[in-house]
């Protein structure tokens, strides 16, 4: 049964409950310091009785440790960013972290970005996105925090750790499926135009339609990752041209894409066929039935926030840079390929 004390509980409180030193009880909440096992049992069961927690902020002044760790990302109006925040932050919080979220827009400046995370002294940053110019991440290098970027441009040997997804292969699948279903009239509905993600979709997606002797029917690129920023596009790709085929840059794209073709008349696949890029939850909702390109989400995260916690552990560890496959996920946006036999 828990003592009722007023106000909060602190460790001169526990120290004397427990018949030890203050030194005694900090070491016992402080990982990695020594401590025996008898006294440790005395503190704890002290520390239960009267409802201690270790202040953290308090914790942080000892071990120079924050346990704050920087999530950087400028995609909050794009639904796929809050699945991708959820696995960062649960992701953290297990391994006994905490998220410092900011918000970036086009018009942050890139230093000022660097000096409020090191006001809050945070042990590391994760850059969470594949819009951001080079220069958000050099100041964060700079500024001499360990950072990990997720979704970015893959790289070797730089200096900094880059979790990402094969985007070039991704568009390389995209096309083959559209080639092997009889698609020929066929294009392309990216995400910004100067996105490294969507550069290598566009890169993987030409070869592999060169190689099938085809080439890429009409092209426009969307200014951000909206369902509004994929229908308008939509209408504009069928203004200009006709077509039985578009890639679109991301799930988003893709479904308001599908929605404008709803609104427009045209019955999809059987007038048009989408594949969309991610694989979100919403792409298999029945309205939509996406086929995409699965970007394995969870698997970057999950790495990018296990990478961030090594570089923190070990400040003389060399960056290092993952590369995931993506694979193609049929549902019903294209037609069967029996269907073109």
């Amino acid at each position: 049964m828990k003592l009722k004390r007023p106000g909060r509980v602190t460790v001169q409180d526990v120290a004397e409950a427990a018949g030890v030193s203050r030194s005694a009880v900090s070491r016992t909440f402080t990982d990695g310091a020594s401590v025996s096992g008898r006294t440790r049992a005395k503190v704890e069961a002290a520390a239960e009785r009267l409802g201690y927690f270790p202040n953290a902020l308090a914790r942080s002044l000892t071990t120079r440790r924050t346990r704050l760790i920087g999530l950087v990302s400028n995609n909050f109006e794009n639904p796929a960013f809050m699945e991708v925040f959820d696995l960062f932050t649960r992701r953290l919080q297990d391994r006994g972290l905490r998220p410092l979220l900011l918000n970036l827009t086009e018009n942050s400046d890139p230093a000022a970005s660097a000096r409020m995370l090191l006001q809050y002294s945070v042990d590391g940053v994760i850059l969470a996105s594949s819009t951001l110019s080079p220069e958000f991440v050099g100041s964060f290098v700079d500024a001499g925090l360990p950072v990990v970027h997720a979704f970015g441009r893959y790289t070797k040997g730089g200096d900094t750790s880059v979790i990402t997804v094969d985007n070039a292969h991704g568009g390389e699948l995209a096309a083959r499926r559209f080639v092997d279903g009889g698609y020929r009239a066929i294009g392309i509905l990216g995400g910004p135009r100067d996105a490294t993600s969507t550069e290598d979709r566009l890169k993987g997606f030409s070869k592999a339609m060169k190689k099938a002797g085809l080439t890429i029917r009409a092209r426009r690129f969307a200014e951000e990752y909206t369902h509004d920023a994929g229908s308008s596009a939509l209408r504009a790709l069928l203004a200009e041209t006709q077509l039985d085929g578009i890639f679109c840059g991301d799930d988003i794209l893709a479904m308001g894409a599908r929605d404008a073709c709803r609104e427009l008349g045209l019955e999809v696949p059987e007038d048009i066929g989408l594949i969309g890029f991610n694989d979100l939850t919403m792409a298999a909702w029945r309205s939509y039935d996406l086929t995409t390109i699965r970007q394995p989400i969870r698997e970057i995260t999950l790495t990018a926030v296990d990478q961030v916690v090594s570089l923190v552990n070990e400040p003389d560890r060399a960056p290092e840079s993952r590369l995931f496959p993506c694979s193609l996920v049929e549902r019903g946006s294209l037609r069967p390929l029996q269907s073109a036999l």
